[in-house]
């Protein structure tokens, strides 16, 4: 009676686990403007060291939760100011075997370094949109533009 009274203890602490991440997925999801991605937080390994989660736009933000986590607190920021996309690819060796057949890579850089991300390929149009959309110029702050002959000229007023 013993074991019982023990397998059904871990049955039930399994159940509550399950039903806390399902939970904070939901609440995290509940704002709208969520995707599902992954990111690769090592590269120690090739074709391996991504962990799939959430992500969510925040203003000039992409947060990324881990799917498998309890944090509220995103585990990575991106920045859209900073970021800019360097190349794509689709999944090869043992990426195939964790990530579905229509995602897309992307080499990602920014501030915070290089950042492999993968998303299906008709999010990539979206997230390539928010990257492109970001908010205009300072008021005041103007481009620096190269002349055709000479060396950059700031067009800004005194």
């Amino acid at each position: 009676m013993r074991i019982l009274e023990i397998f059904g203890i871990c049955v039930l602490a399994l159940f509550v686990v399950l039903l806390a991440v399902f939970i904070r997925r939901r609440l995290l999801m509940l704002g709208g403007g969520t995707i599902r991605l992954q990111v690769r937080v090592t590269s120690v390994i090739p074709g391996r060291g991504w962990s799939t989660g959430i992500g969510q736009f925040v203003g000039d933000e992409l947060r990324f939760h881990r799917m498998f986590s309890f944090a509220f607190r995103p585990k990575r920021v991106l920045d859209r100011r900073d970021l800019f996309v360097a190349g794509r690819r689709l999944p090869g060796g043992p990426e195939r075997l964790t990530m579905p057949g229509h995602w897309v890579v992307l080499s990602c850089r920014g501030g915070a370094g290089q950042v492999e991300i993968a998303m299906a390929e008709s999010t990539v149009t979206g997230f390539s949109s928010w990257l492109e959309a970001g908010p205009p110029a300072e008021p005041g702050r103007t481009a620096r533009r190269r002349s055709p002959g000479g060396p950059a000229a700031s067009s800004s007023t005194p």
